[in-house]
């Protein structure tokens, strides 16, 4: 078999490893790839080889365990408005500069609707200690943007992936029950807490990736083992810990042309004050979605509440999926004040930087990036 066959997540062998690493391991697990294989049914070693494989090649974007970044640090969707000219620049900065944006995207509508004129997105973190509302001011000085919208979340009812499993998922579908809205609010944590964590979230190297993968990070924290364990799961009960994740490259093409996704779509709708969560619920249960928030987007968005992502490789796909969250909504008997779709262009992703210590020295360098 060809080395550029194993690395698609089309191979068959892949799909099996993909859909449980991408999504479905929650929390911290002390063996994370063993758990991948029982989960999966393939071998421990064929896992190790697939997953560093993939990731060599770059089907796989990274290799991670992931933090529920809101519990960590003040952070919000930012919606920018710039001139045309400016777009570009103003995205290579965000991307390129600042750690502390993560999604950075170009989007889209279908025509000129409510909040059109916003054309560039991103995910902003300000570590515990720093403003949030002043960072973006800096970053809107430093790019030449001439306003920006500020949407933290409120809520989060949905946070994965899994875009291998998504791929057959069909309109309407939906979990037994409402998504669980999960409250944001940022947690303060003890320098070993600091500790553990920077060497945690690092992204593993394809020679990282096998049994005990997290000894070298605890060497790395410089203690023990078992008290690495220990401070992992405390962290996972104050509710700080996501999932372990094969983050799938959903942007762009394979080296051999093979595209996961073409399109993303950020959906919104405006419903009524005080019905947010139960909205919320109902929205996040549709199997499609990769996120699902309560946001306040203001007058300029028409007074957005809920948001949600989908990813999909055929539009008329992607909007058949929102018609059937519509039509969900209307049974429920929740009402709708505006909906509008906005569509992803250029993008690209990376973890949003939550460290304060990595905040103070960045911020002595500002000036010279």
């Amino acid at each position: 078999m060809k080395y550029e066959a194993i690395a698609e997540f089309t191979d068959p062998v892949n799909a099996r490893i993909l859909a449980i690493s991408e999504d479905n391991i929650q929390g911290f697990v002390r063996e994370p790839f063993a758990q991948i294989a029982e989960r999966s049914g393939v071998d421990f070693d064929t896992v190790v080889d697939r997953i560093r494989t993939m990731l060599d090649a770059g089907t796989i974007r990274r290799v991670r365990q992931t933090l529920i970044a809101t519990n960590l640090a003040s952070g919000a969707l930012v919606a920018w408005k710039t001139s045309e000219e400016r777009l570009n620049s103003a995205f290579d900065f965000m991307f390129q500069k600042d750690p502390f944006s993560g999604h950075v995207v170009v989007r889209s509508t279908d025509g000129q609707t409510a909040g059109s004129e916003y054309r560039l997105w991103t995910t902003v973190k300000a570590p515990a200690g720093y403003s949030l509302q002043k960072h973006c001011e800096m970053l809107r000085e430093r790019v030449g943007a001439e306003r920006f919208r500020i949407m933290p979340a409120k809520g989060i009812f949905t946070l994965g992936v899994g875009h291998v499993r998504r791929k057959t998922i069909e309109p309407g579908s939906v979990a037994a029950e409402p998504a669980v809205m999960l409250k944001t609010g940022v947690i303060e944590l003890s320098p070993l807490d600091w500790q553990v964590l920077m060497a945690l979230k690092r992204e593993f190297t394809p020679g990282e990736i096998g049994p005990a993968p997290w000894q070298a990070r605890a060497d790395e924290a410089g203690v023990p083992l078992e008290t690495f364990y220990e401070v992992a799961e405390s962290l996972q009960r104050r509710k700080v810990i996501g999932r372990f994740s094969t983050f799938l490259e959903h942007v762009k093409p394979s080296e051999t042309g093979v595209r996961v996704t073409r399109f993303n779509a950020l959906f919104h709708w405006a419903v009524p004050a005080g019905r947010e969560i139960e909205a919320g619920g109902e929205v996040g249960r549709h199997h499609i979605l990769t996120h699902c928030y309560w946001r306040e987007a203001g007058s300029d968005f028409k007074n957005v509440n809920i948001m949600a992502v989908a990813h999909g490789t055929e539009k008329d796909r992607l909007l058949a999926h929102k018609a059937a969250i519509d039509e969900h909504l209307a049974k429920c008997g929740i009402p709708v004040s505006y909906t509008n779709v906005f569509w992803g262009g250029r993008s690209e992703i990376k973890p949003s930087e939550i460290s304060p210590f990595v905040y103070e020295e960045w911020f002595r360098r500002k000036d010279e990036l």
